[in-house]
C-alpha cells in the first residue's frame, strides 16, 4: 500500500478483475475516492456500498459490472481545455469510449462536463 488512496483502490479493483473476482473490499477510503466511485457508478461500470465495521472504521464494498480498465494518472498532469484532447488520445482507446476524470475548481468532473463548462484541471484517473 502506498500513500495514494485513489491509485491503491483502482489497483485493487484491477487486480481483482484480473483474477476474475467480481467484488472488492477497500479499507482505506476518502470523500475524494467516494466521489470518483460515484462517477463510475453513474456510468454503470461498478456498484458500491459504504459500510462500517463493528469498531467503527468505514470500508467500501465494490462490485465490478462492465469495467474493462480503471487506472490513476501518474503524474497528475495539469490540463487546459484546449489540451484535454491530447490526453484523451493517450489514455482512452477511442474518442467516444471511456472517461477521463479531472479535478477542477468546481469539483470532480468527467472530461465531457469540463469541456462543456470550459474548465481545465488536473487529471486524476480514467476508466472504460
Amino acid at each position: 500500500m502506498k500513500s495514494d488512496i485513489i491509485s491503491d483502490a483502482l489497483n485493487m479493483i484491477m487486480n481483482s478483475k484480473k483474477v476474475e473476482k467480481t467484488e472488492v473490499r477497500v479499507n482505506r477510503i476518502s470523500k475524494f475516492l467516494i466521489n470518483l466511485l460515484q462517477m463510475m457508478k453513474d456510468q454503470k461500470y461498478i456498484d458500491f456500498k459504504v459500510e462500517e465495521e463493528i469498531d467503527g472504521k468505514p470500508f467500501v464494498n465494490i462490485k465490478i459490472l462492465k469495467l474493462n480498465v480503471c487506472k490513476a494518472v501518474k503524474p497528475r498532469y495539469s490540463v487546459t481545455t484546449e489540451r484535454v484532447d491530447r490526453y484523451l488520445r493517450r489514455y482512452l482507446p477511442s474518442r467516444n469510449f471511456g472517461t477521463l476524470v479531472l479535478s477542477t475548481n468546481k469539483g470532480l468532473m468527467t472530461h465531457e462536463e469540463a469541456s462543456k463548462n470550459n474548465l481545465g484541471g488536473i487529471l486524476i484517473a480514467y476508466f472504460y
